[in-house]
């Protein structure tokens, strides 16, 4: 029987980074659900529509056609026969992720995906309603977060590393606001299960969260 990890928290709290380690010491297969999101997000956005265009977005989502492929164990994303995996990260891509997620017809067409493959196949599937909505019988469920500042800290560090310019300030209140639209959404809001584990990262590197998870999963297991 297969053994589904999922993992929630808002934008920033490093549920990616954390998933895939989770998934490499495990084993198992690594479902970045907001990847998906993402490549929706860049879907509508080359074809030119606005995130206040809903009808628009539930015509387009039907000819979308996303996949995960793995390559020499990365992670890769397909948008109509294209791996769009680079482009995913960018910050206009998130913004209309956030907006065109709540859409039923979009959300529809990817949750069914996700919950073939988890039927299947051991998963770690990180995202903002895994084990409330995607997989509520998931065997161990984690609510990853950490402060606004914090994030905004790491996500500013990120694109200086990239040699982005970036303002702090307008960073942690584009996190806010994120945070807001998640948790406010009519559809599926981002909280935490009454069955998963709260993890605070702020305080905590990538390694000790790894830890913290893999023995949550042992101590499941036993």
């Amino acid at each position: 029987m297969a053994i589904n990890i999922a993992i929630d928290g808002p934008a920033g709290a490093g549920k990616s980074t954390i998933a895939k380690a989770v998934a490499k010491e495990l084993e198992f297969i690594y479902v970045d659900t907001g990847a998906m999101y993402r490549a929706m997000a860049l879907y509508l956005i080359r074809k030119g529509i606005s995130p206040k265009e809903q009808e628009k977005m539930e015509e387009a989502c039907k000819n979308a056609e996303i996949s995960i492929v793995y390559e020499k164990g990365a992670q890769q994303v397909i948008l109509d026969g294209e791996n769009v995996t680079e482009y995913l990260r960018q910050e206009e891509v998130g913004n209309m992720a956030s907006v065109s997620s709540v859409n039923p017809k979009i959300r529809e067409k990817l949750v069914e995906l996700q919950r073939v493959l988890a039927s299947k196949e051991n998963v770690v599937m990180d995202g903002r309603d895994i084990g409330t909505c995607v997989l509520p019988h998931a065997d161990i469920k984690i609510y990853l977060t950490a402060s606004a500042r914090t994030r905004a800290l790491r996500r500013c560090k990120e694109l200086e590393e990239k040699g982005i310019a970036c303002v702090l300030e307008e960073i942690e209140a584009d996190i806010n606001d994120r945070d807001y639209r998640d948790m406010h959404r009519d559809i599926s809001p981002l909280k935490q299960a009454e069955d998963a584990v709260l993890l605070d990262s702020s305080n905590m590197n990538i390694t000790e969260v790894k830890d913290e998870i893999i023995r949550l999963y042992k101590e499941a297991i036993a």
